[in-house]
């Protein structure tokens, strides 16, 4: 089983407004933890896409119009993706993807690929969250007095990382150091059964 470790960077929070300004993903085998292969693109937007950012959102992953004009129209990140799932057969009973919010990745992975094209293709359509994985396994140590509840620590990315003692994800936030910063701390929380 492959897992398709997915982050992205965008202009907002609303996928009907927003758009995806960077997408980063890794594939790793889930039982012995060894990284198959990456992907880490810019996505270039329309002016008219760009005037509609939030600020609060480019704050948080630092772009410019003038770095992203470097970046990929939609198509060819598109045909980019294609090329890779094809090649490592990532396809539903394969491979999962894994993010940290995945509801919020799906929305805006799906501007670039649309989901009946997905549907056709094959791809995966089981995208598992870090959160629920740390809760279940807050859960266990709260019962067993072996730490804290998970409401007590929170479940964001870096509230994880806190709780499991790991460092917080390296600022600016752009897609691949989510993307590592996620598989270390699924690592830590879930693990590789073969190492």
């Amino acid at each position: 089983m492959l897992g398709i470790f997915l982050d992205t960077e965008t202009n907002g929070l609303n996928p009907q407004k927003h758009v995806l300004l960077e997408i980063a993903l890794k594939i790793l085998n889930v039982e012995s933890g060894e990284e198959l292969d990456q992907l880490e693109r810019i996505v270039c937007p329309t002016l008219e896409e760009w005037e509609r950012s939030e600020p609060s959102s480019l704050d948080v992953n630092g772009f410019t119009y003038k770095e992203l004009k470097k970046g990929l129209r939609h198509e060819q990140l598109r045909e980019q993706l294609i090329e890779l799932f094809t090649t490592w057969n990532l396809i539903r009973g394969a491979s999962v993807f894994i993010c940290q919010n995945p509801s919020f990745d799906r929305a805006f992975f799906s501007q670039i690929v649309n989901p009946d094209l997905q549907e056709s293709l094959l791809w995966p359509y089981h995208w598992l969250d870090l959160a629920s994985m740390f809760w279940i396994a807050g859960i266990q140590k709260g019962k067993h007095q072996q730490g804290e509840f998970p409401w007590v620590t929170g479940f964001s990315k870096d509230k994880i990382a806190a709780a499991c003692r790991l460092p917080p994800e390296a600022k600016p936030h752009r897609a691949m150091n989510g993307v590592d910063h996620l598989i270390l701390c699924y690592q830590t929380i879930v693990g590789f059964p073969a190492r």
